[in-house]
């Protein structure tokens, strides 16, 4: 943290001779001298007056001693709060967080098991919904983040994570609140007839794919495909163009100006933690303690329904 020839500086001063500093540093009288007339090159200053009597601090070298002692204090700080941050950051569990990928399912099982986790803590950090950024986030898991949490049966997802399954969410239709259907408050397949359905396009979920082929066996119904991932754009779109859009019912109040109503069909898809590939040990035992929190404890976060 600075001039290693400091530390022999202010021993020879409060040694008041170079052989007692050479004694206390376990080094040669020889090597003390080198050092200090090397530290004295290096300042362009004399530090010590040398005499047949011994030597003394000049004044140049009462003014580098005092401010070499706030040095050492200050430095001594700066590593005691390092080796805390060090320290903290190793029992800190970084969890995601976004509009349709709240962290409030994960902090629910978090204060159920945290008692069970005397030290550690949790930091809430942020990300965008976009289209190319949710899968940077997602391999991203590891280093930015421990932990995301959101609905997942994504081929591109799975192949870049973990998944612990908790629950499943419903398949629900999103439409503009001053929509015909919006007065409804459940749907049927009939409902859609002569509507455009948003949906995620075929090839990357097999749930939304299964609905894909119930609705195409209604050809009243018509598909305009969306991009794979959602962000809040494709919510703004459903809005502009009052077609439905398919959704889940976690993403209710996602959008202000649209009302999210349940179908009369059988389709789900699964929720839970997303974790690294390769996870570190703290991180399995907090999914450890997760899934015994589950066995024992069948009831899930509030508002989510349990897997079949």
């Amino acid at each position: 943290m600075y001039n290693s020839q400091l530390t022999t500086f202010v021993q020879v001063a409060d040694s008041g001779s170079f052989n007692k500093a050479a004694e206390a540093l376990y080094i040669s009288s020889t090597a003390v001298i080198k050092q200090i007339n090397a530290l004295e090159k290096h300042l362009d200053l004399t530090l010590f007056s040398r005499t047949n009597h011994g030597i003394a601090l000049t004044e140049s070298g009462r003014i580098i001693y005092k401010h070499a002692r706030k040095l050492f204090a200050y430095s001594e700080k700066a590593i005691a709060e390092a080796r805390l941050a060090a320290a903290e950051a190793a029992t800190t569990f970084c969890v995601g967080t976004s509009i349709l990928n709240p962290c409030k399912p994960f902090m629910d099982l978090w204060y159920r098991v945290s008692e069970q986790l005397p030290g550690f803590k949790l930091h809430i950090v942020p990300f965008e919904d976009d289209h190319e950024g949710i899968l940077r986030e997602i391999a991203a898991l590891g280093e930015k983040f421990d932990f995301l949490i959101g609905a997942c049966d994504s081929r591109q997802w799975l192949d870049r994570c973990n998944f612990l399954p908790l629950g499943v969410y419903r398949h629900c239709v999103a439409v503009p609140r001053e929509h015909p259907l919006a007065r409804k408050t459940k749907l049927t397949i009939q409902d859609l007839y002569g509507q455009t359905l948003m949906m995620v396009k075929r090839g990357d979920s097999p749930t939304v794919d299964r609905v894909r082929d119930y609705v195409e066996k209604h050809p009243a119904i018509a598909i305009e495909d969306t991009p794979q991932f959602y962000d809040m754009e494709v919510f703004n779109r459903c809005v502009q163009t009052r077609n439905p859009l398919m959704s889940l019912e976690c993403w209710g109040e996602v959008h202000p100006a649209l009302v999210t109503l349940p179908v009369d069909w059988p389709f789900t898809i699964p929720y839970g933690i997303l974790y690294p590939l390769h996870p570190d040990p703290d991180t399995l035992r907090f999914l450890s303690l997760v899934r015994q929190e589950m066995a024992g404890a069948p009831d899930l976060p509030q508002g989510e329904t349990p897997s079949p």
